[in-house]
């Protein structure tokens, strides 16, 4: 029963990787969340700052 708790909350705080047009990689926190209204990712960054990016600007988010 541990294992199995222990293994949700690993997976809920996993890191994730944004490839953006201009050839930058960016580490996230969690997963980057699409905000329909306003066309951007909401993320994390690896200090824990809220971080805005343009959904046009994201090439590919990596899974770890």
């Amino acid at each position: 029963m541990l294992l199995c708790c222990a293994l949700g909350v690993t997976a809920c705080s996993a890191q994730y990787i944004m490839s953006t047009r201009d050839g930058k990689l960016i580490t996230t926190d969690s997963r980057p969340k699409l905000d329909e209204s306003t066309g951007m990712y909401r993320y994390y960054d690896e200090e824990g700052r809220e971080m805005l990016i343009r959904k046009d600007d994201v090439t590919q988010i990596m899974d770890p």
